[in-house]
């Protein structure tokens, strides 16, 4: 059975998509910073969270779908900003294949 699409109006984050640049670290090697692609409307959802730990310390993790427009510059690798909040893309797929909507699975990233 398909799933509907998300009413427009449940599109409602402001998002910013960002991607990876190696950016010269002055001593012959790179480190990976981000630039801003676009702006767009999104649905962020929460699907889970989970704790481990490492090192000794307790590490969170969270889950997010998050629903926009069909684009086809978005995929695993780039990142989308919500304010303060970043988010990793892990996937990217087009659910119908008719190029109305983009769903991603994304990791909250604690800076």
């Amino acid at each position: 059975m398909a799933q509907e699409p998300p009413a427009i109006g449940r599109m409602r984050r402001r998002l910013v998509l960002e991607a990876p640049v190696a950016a010269p670290d002055g001593l012959g090697g790179a480190t990976q910073a981000f630039e801003t692609v676009a702006a767009l409307w999104g649905e962020v959802e929460w699907i889970s969270g989970t704790e481990a730990w490492r090192q000794g310390r307790p590490e969170q993790s969270r889950h997010y779908r998050i629903i926009m427009r069909w684009r086809s510059d978005v995929d695993a690798g780039r990142r989308l900003r919500d304010g303060d909040r970043l988010f990793d893309i892990r996937s990217a797929a087009d659910p119908d294949g008719a190029r109305r909507r983009l769903v991603c699975l994304a990791e909250e990233v604690t800076p």
